[in-house]
């Protein structure tokens, strides 16, 4: 390998690992502070008419805030329906409209994780939520292990979800 390439692929290894580890830093200050580390209790109806409880939680949960109207969560729903069909996920729908119109959204991404519409904004200002997409992760004691504010990968979730467990 030539000089050339090995000095292009040190400076594009070193600025992927600064882009991470600032990335690491904004994430953490952008993280909600909750008056807990222990998963809340919620009793929600979902988008399709069925009942949901974290109280039914007996492993990891992932719960994951977003918006219709959020370019970044349309990004990302790709990689929560993909975890949502392995894992334990409910996501809430924040200030998105009626339950048709996030039906409506989900329909034509061909989504089908579980939504709880937070058509006032309750749960999101309960778990102080100040940016789209913020996910948590609470392990199957219900303890808060992982949140994560943007966008994050299928893979990063995977992950994070085999260390909590």
């Amino acid at each position: 390998m030539s000089e050339k390439i090995k000095k292009i692929l040190k400076e594009i290894v070193s600025t992927l690992l600064i882009v991470f580890v600032l990335s690491l830093v904004v994430n953490y200050f952008r993280a909600p502070k909750l008056d807990s580390n222990t998963l809340p209790s919620i009793e929600a109806r979902l988008i399709n008419g069925s009942e949901w409880s974290s109280k039914d939680t007996q492993k990891p949960l992932v719960v994951h805030f977003w918006a219709t109207w959020c370019k970044v969560c349309k990004l990302e729903a790709s990689n929560i329906d993909a975890l949502a069909k392995e894992a334990n996920v409910i996501t809430i729908a924040v200030n998105s409209g009626t339950n048709q119109e996030i039906k409506a959204f989900m329909d034509e991404r061909k989504l089908s994780y579980k939504v709880i519409n937070d058509e006032s904004g309750a749960l999101s200002r309960a778990f102080k939520i100040e940016a789209f997409p913020t996910t948590f992760i609470f392990n199957s004691k219900g303890e808060l292990s992982f949140t994560e504010t943007g966008y994050t990968t299928t893979a990063g979730l995977k992950a994070r979800l085999v260390l909590v467990k």
